[in-house]
């Protein structure tokens, strides 16, 4: 068992080309249902999800977040050969999928402290919590046969995609996951060697 396990975790990729056929629900709810069985800080189940099926609302928020794009590629002066077609291409990663998951951090269950140290503490470990139900999203997806790929694009612009998906002030946009069946077979990775990251006992100096 355990060797399935790892080959799972192994065998995963990112998959960002993905077929518009449409997924069954009842897969969905696998894979959601895997999201909600992560570790949590404090046991608090920080998560909260939005599936996005509507192509109305999939175009909505992709345009919204690449006019958002647009504008910091311009004050950031970060010059692209075709910066349309950049764009072109970031919305059609959010419509073309079948499904949408867009990954919250709310912190009503989360501890209440009235310093600003051990607050900090606190929001960072509710969004710990909320990436190990990411990556459950996407190992389960693996298993279901289908293509899922993180995004951080909401974290750039979390005021669009509160507006547009009706998101309370007090709820933090983190991650989209773009969920469909897989039109590409993406190379493995190179992983960095264990002994070029792993240090025993005490932080050593990297080489």
């Amino acid at each position: 068992m355990s060797s399935i396990v790892f080959q799972t975790i192994k065998n995963r990729r990112s998959i960002r080309r993905l077929l518009t056929k449409k997924i069954p629900y009842d897969i969905l709810e696998k894979i959601l249902n895997a999201a909600i069985w992560a570790p949590s800080a404090h046991n608090s189940q920080p998560w909260r999800f939005i599936v996005i099926r509507d192509e109305q609302t999939k175009k909505n928020l992709a345009n919204s977040m690449a006019e958002i794009w647009k504008k910091d590629l311009k004050r950031n002066n970060l010059s692209t050969k075709d910066p349309e077609k950049v764009i072109e291409d970031s919305v059609r990663t959010f419509t073309d999928p079948p499904v949408l998951i867009l990954v919250c951090l709310t912190m009503v269950d989360m501890d209440k402290y009235s310093d600003k140290r051990r607050k900090e503490a606190e929001f960072t470990m509710g969004i710990q919590s909320v990436a190990n139900s990411i990556h459950n999203i996407l190992l389960m997806a693996h298993v279901e046969n289908l293509g899922a790929c993180w995004f951080c694009a909401p974290l750039f612009c979390p005021k669009t995609v509160r507006n547009i998906l009706g998101i309370p002030k007090n709820v933090y946009p983190q991650a989209l996951i773009t969920l469909g069946y897989p039109a590409e077979k993406p190379i493995a990775p190179k992983r960095k060697s264990l002994e070029t990251i792993i240090y025993q006992n005490k932080w050593e100096n990297e080489q």
